[in-house]
């Protein structure tokens, strides 16, 4: 191998190490937006919707074989253009309609750019495959630039994380077709996990709802026996001399 050569090969891994590094510095910048999102909630709102986040940057090699099968020049420009999905953030969430309370949240941030939505929530997969995936353009700033960089962002429930990691773990490395009555027990497995996604949603509403009631009629209680935050300490027998009034006149 000439000096020429190896002259090559070092520029060409210093120019993927400074492309790579606009994507990671564009996941941390997304997991700072999510992390204040998470604190937001837990201290104003008193609750989380956010269970887990994980980030995660393709493997230089992953891309190339992704660029190959598309059929597409490998070039950084080339790469940068037609794979989106080289910066990664998986959000796992407790309930479904936290899913796209998040997605709004991040639709609102001024910086971010949306560039695609994909619905699989709405529609599944044909494997049954739920998620909600976010295609965003971030902005990176270097010493020397500024780029925007796309992320993909992941947005599913527990049950559809569960769902997609085992089915992942079973057709992994699997290279053969796979046989109609497996494809069907897996889809099966994902309509019984978006039933219980959904079941437990309405466990949550209900809940809600008896704690809200109660707090509403605490607060009226409070109201009645609170004078400036305190609540005043009265008597059994002077409450049970005015139940005796029994709507009559006192007098």
């Amino acid at each position: 191998m000439t000096n020429i050569d190896l002259t090559k090969i070092k520029s060409a891994k210093d120019e993927m190490t400074k492309f790579l590094m606009a994507y990671k510095f564009a996941l941390d910048e997304m997991e700072t937006k999510i992390n204040i999102l998470q604190q937001e909630f837990e201290y104003i709102h008193e609750y989380n919707p956010i269970e887990h986040v994980k980030a995660r940057l393709k493997e230089p090699e992953s891309i190339l074989k992704k660029i190959i099968r598309k059929g597409h020049p490998f070039t950084l420009a080339s790469i940068k253009e037609n794979i989106q999905d080289i910066a990664g953030i998986r959000i796992t969430c407790s309930f479904i309609s936290d899913i796209y309370r998040i997605a709004d949240m991040l639709k609102k941030q001024k910086d971010i750019q949306i560039m695609e939505v994909k619905d699989y929530i709405e529609i599944p997969k044909p494997n049954g495959y739920r998620s909600l995936h976010l295609i965003l353009q971030v902005p990176v700033y270097m010493s020397d630039r500024e780029e925007r960089v796309c992320v993909e962002v992941q947005i599913r429930t527990i049950a559809m994380d569960f769902w997609a990691s085992l089915e992942h773990k079973i057709y992994y490395k699997f290279n053969k077709e796979i046989p109609e009555y497996l494809t069907n027990e897996l889809k099966n497995a994902a309509t019984t996990a978006d039933a219980l996604d959904r079941r437990m949603e309405q466990l949550h509403k209900e809940v809600a709802e008896i704690k809200k009631h109660d707090e509403e009629s605490s607060d009226e209680w409070l109201d009645l026996l609170g004078v400036q935050g305190q609540r005043l300490q009265i008597p059994t027998q002077l409450i049970e001399k005015l139940e005796g009034f029994g709507g009559k006149d006192p007098t």
